[in-house]
């Protein structure tokens, strides 16, 4: 049996939503945790399919967790094993994070490459480089990533690193790495996102000693040990942003809280662009208010750009625009796969290359579809409840992923949406004919 998602459209939307903890904040922080050689406590973990393979992840590393609602305990005292697990690893991109504070700790580490959505090469050359100049020996054998610290004291050197692309995962690796390392390490041409800052908090909040985050450059002074914490993630502002969006496609008015406006300025802009009000009711909280929906251009950058994450919830939106969109993306090279399933429900868009071309529709219908990865899930969802009938999406672990309880958070805002299982054999079709029983 596998679970399918019916979403019926055309339901008006209403009331006051909370968001989640950041799934990418939660999962690079328990990878930092490893850093400290005492117990540390993070607060506002989403309940997400990634944070719990990002957790076995980190047990077979020899680290006890202990969850307990929205607060996980992790005590890395004693890390037993330097090899994380490829069945593991080959599940989640993330947990190739754990290279950095294992080497940082150990003076070596051997990770498999990583896995993960399907959205593109995702290549590691630029962690390799920069653990290289922080002074470890990598090999790459096998799909086995092999990095170990040469000479007896098995610790790192700072080391004055430019990055080719601001690339977070390989900002957060090499930041990681540095908060042990002998002396001081600069990172130029650094990722500047949100998590990339919520990361060095944390490590300060263990003692580390981190300037710059969330600027170009980062200068990282290296410290003997790091000593526990209790540290609160920052809110999901993809999460955020896709709530913004499920007003702007339903035309209903959603109240969303705890988030950081500033971490949303880029969506809130592009919203603004296509017709939507967003309002500020409190530091915290954002309402959106939506109007006729107006076409807009639309191009993924590295933050403070427009988030490739939030490219496809925007595509779900621009269908239904009045005009012509062009939407480029920048950022992954596969992540224009849920034009197909947007294309089922009616939506009129032509894609060469990486841009879309999307021609606004006065009405989706509902169908079958599949997602394709994580945000293309939520993007399917959005069109779903603006789309005239029922929609079954297939591919929910996919929504299992990145999203805490979101088919609940819609219906208590009043969507008509519910999760149901089939056969695992049963089409999309199938299940949209027979409407199974809810599960």
């Amino acid at each position: 049996m596998e679970s399918v998602l019916h979403v019926r459209g055309r339901s008006a939307l209403s009331g006051q939503v909370t968001i989640s903890g950041a799934k990418n904040a939660a999962l690079v922080l328990m990878a930092g945790a490893l850093l400290c050689p005492e117990p540390c406590r993070l607060r506002n973990v989403p309940n997400l399919l990634d944070v719990k393979r990002m957790g076995q992840i980190v047990r077979a590393l020899g680290v006890k967790l202990d969850a307990h609602g929205d607060v996980l305990d992790i005590d890395a005292t004693h890390i037993g094993q330097s090899q994380a697990p490829y069945e593991l690893v080959s599940q989640l991109r993330a947990s190739f994070f754990v290279i950095g504070p294992v080497l940082a700790r150990l003076g070596i580490a051997r990770v498999p490459l990583p896995g993960g959505c399907a959205i593109g090469a995702r290549p590691v050359d630029l962690h390799v480089r920069g653990l290289q100049a922080l002074g470890a020996d990598v090999q790459i054998h096998h799909g086995v990533v092999r990095a170990c610290v040469r000479g007896g004291r098995k610790r790192l050197r700072g080391a004055k690193i430019y990055l080719d692309y601001p690339s977070v995962g390989a900002t957060e690796t090499l930041m990681m790495a540095a908060t042990l390392a002998d002396g001081e390490t600069t990172l130029d041409n650094a990722a500047q996102e949100p998590e990339v800052v919520d990361l060095a908090n944390f490590c300060r909040a263990m003692g580390a000693k981190i300037q710059g985050a969330g600027t170009k450059t980062i200068r990282i002074v290296g410290v003997p040990r790091l000593h526990q914490a209790d540290y609160r993630i920052v809110p999901d502002r993809i999460e955020a942003g896709t709530f913004l969006v499920a007003g702007a496609i339903t035309q209903s008015e959603i109240s969303m809280s705890p988030v950081i406006p500033d971490h949303l300025t880029a969506a809130i802009a592009k919203l603004r662009a296509m017709g939507s009000q967003v309002a500020m009711d409190s530091p915290n909280t954002l309402r959106v208010i939506p109007s006729p929906i107006e076409a807009a251009d639309i191009e993924t950058q590295p933050y403070p750009g427009f988030p490739t994450d939030m490219q496809a919830q925007f595509m779900a939106l621009s269908t239904l625009s009045n005009g012509n969109s062009v939407i480029t993306e920048t950022v992954f090279e596969n992540r224009l796969r849920h034009v197909a399933e947007l294309q089922r429900m009616g939506a009129d868009i032509r894609v060469k290359g990486n841009i879309a071309v999307v021609r606004g529709v006065p009405m989706l219908s509902g169908a079958p579809v599949v997602a394709t990865d994580l945000r293309a899930s939520a993007a399917l969802v959005l069109a779903g409840l603006a789309a005239d009938g029922k929609t079954v999406i297939q591919g929910l672990h996919h929504l299992d992923r990145g999203y805490e309880n979101l088919t609940e958070k819609l219906c208590r805002l009043g969507a008509d949406i519910e999760r149901v299982m089939v056969p695992s054999s049963e089409t999309a079709t199938e299940a949209i004919e027979s409407g199974q029983p809810s599960a």
